[in-house]
């Protein structure tokens, strides 16, 4: 009875083995790397925001973009002027951005 108990723990040990590193590889394919270029995509854009966009923010304030800095900008909104991190800047409204992202959808 021992034995039987034995063989059996060993012939899964193998199984065990291979799956773990399937699971990491499954997790990398469907969750880090769309994460990673998702996170890429936003900086390109953050790093291409011109002067005169009009953009929103995270926040969901609507506004033109008045003065650039290296980390923060200015948005000319309906109330007056609001300085801004580039990184809440979620989306350019320019009708050439819109018409890039048009057709690379296509």
């Amino acid at each position: 009875m021992y034995s039987t108990i034995v063989l059996q723990a060993a012939g899964g040990g193998m199984s065990n083995f291979i799956m773990i590193p399937l699971m990491l590889l499954v997790i990398y394919l469907f969750m880090i790397r769309p994460q990673m270029k998702k996170q890429k995509n936003e900086r390109q854009f953050q790093a291409s925001i011109q002067k005169g966009a009009k953009v929103v923010t995270t926040s969901g304030i609507h506004g033109k973009i008045v003065e650039l800095q290296d980390k923060t900008c200015v948005i000319e909104t309906g109330a007056g002027k609001i300085k801004f991190e580039r990184s809440a800047i979620s989306m350019d409204l320019s009708k050439q951005f819109l018409q890039q992202a048009a057709v690379q959808k296509k």
